[in-house]
């Protein structure tokens, strides 16, 4: 798991460190210390830790006149032990709704499991992004089926044409529109 990185093909158009509206800004990172694990196995330095001792992200992209961010995630996320969600909304999501985002492009690829509890931070989230959407792309199918047996789908975007998503083939204004025209049709907007 140690050599799985978030996707590094973007730094030319974002950096988190690097953007003063960012939760991640001036954090600094090694690419020899490893200090992260999930499950016991060592993760790349690279990745952000906001308090979940089994998930961890990267914000690849925030664009706060467009009003969307894109993150990806790897580890377990688990909502019933380490109430993650409560974790990443009041770390992470509140600090970028703040500045205007209310559209959210979660990538999943690398989440293992998850482990539901109760949805209110969910219905929080949904709640406070009013005209906007959090659309999850490329989660694992078993991911998905528990997300849903949560009930979770009410409030997230979930399956169909977001679970094959070839999305390091595109720039993220490029993911953005593509995501962006599937919720447009989704939710009638």
């Amino acid at each position: 798991m140690h050599e799985l990185e978030p996707y590094y093909n973007w730094r030319d158009y974002y950096v988190a460190s690097e953007d003063k509206l960012s939760p991640f800004y001036n954090r600094e990172y090694s690419e020899f210390y490893f200090d992260k694990t999930v499950y016991n196995y060592y993760i790349h330095p690279q990745w952000d830790f906001f308090g979940s001792n089994t998930l961890y992200l990267k914000v690849l992209f925030a664009d706060y006149t467009a009003g969307y961010g894109i993150i990806e995630f790897i580890g377990e996320w688990n909502d019933c032990i380490n109430n993650d969600i409560m974790l990443l909304k009041r770390e992470v999501l509140e600090d970028m709704m703040a500045e205007g985002i209310n559209k959210f492009i979660l990538i999943g690829e690398n989440v293992l499991n998850f482990h539901g509890s109760d949805d209110s931070y969910y219905e929080e989230w949904y709640q406070e992004v009013e005209d906007g959407w959090i659309a999850l792309i490329n989660f694992r199918e078993h991911v998905l089926q528990e997300m849903v047996s949560n009930n979770l789908d009410y409030y997230l975007n979930l399956g169909g044409e977001l679970d094959e998503l070839g999305w390091r083939t595109l720039k993220p204004m490029q993911l953005f529109k593509k995501v962006d025209n599937m919720m447009t049709k989704r939710l009638g907007m």
